[in-house]
């Protein structure tokens, strides 16, 4: 094989390796069937959350997936695929979940969620849970509740000597 082609394989192979490092949520998703709108479509509401979508060669995918000891990757990397990347753990597969209920062509395969690998009811269920706000806003009501519930409790004691 000509050196040069190696070289470019390595220097995807070692892009690939940098992206799954980077990012949180890995989705695999097979896109036969897709138009170029519906992709871009995909594609935009991925960058309003961080994320990408790449078409690499799988076995490219594979290798840059081995390199960092997800062998179970491999499973998912048949057909054409797309690899979509982002930091949010939750955000991206919301992104793909919401876009596969509404597109039967776009197949969620699995991914890697902060380095497990999942099958594509795994990404379906981080998909249904409320985002990093929402979490956020929902562990704040827990601690709060206690402060209130004692708040409540010395103000009906207070209207009751009244």
């Amino acid at each position: 094989m000509n050196q040069e082609i190696l070289k470019a394989k390595q220097e995807v192979v070692s892009e690939v390796t940098e992206r799954i490092k980077d990012s949180n949520a890995i989705v695999v998703v097979e896109y036969r069937g897709l138009t170029v709108d519906e992709i871009t479509e995909v594609r935009h509401a991925l960058r309003a959350v961080e994320g990408t979508m790449r078409v690499y060669k799988n076995s490219l995918v594979e290798r840059a997936a081995e390199s960092l000891g997800h062998n179970d990757l491999k499973e998912m990397l048949e057909g054409p695929n797309a690899i979509v990347f982002t930091k949010d753990t939750i955000a991206g597969p919301k992104v793909i979940a919401k876009f596969a209920k509404k597109h039967e062509h776009l197949v969620i395969k699995g991914g890697l969620i902060e380095g497990k690998t999942v099958d594509a009811a795994g990404v379906k269920t981080i998909a249904a849970l409320p985002g990093r706000e929402g979490l956020i806003s929902m562990f704040l009501s827990c601690l709060q509740a206690p402060v209130r519930n004692f708040a409540c409790a010395v103000k009906a004691v207070a209207d009751k000597q009244n």
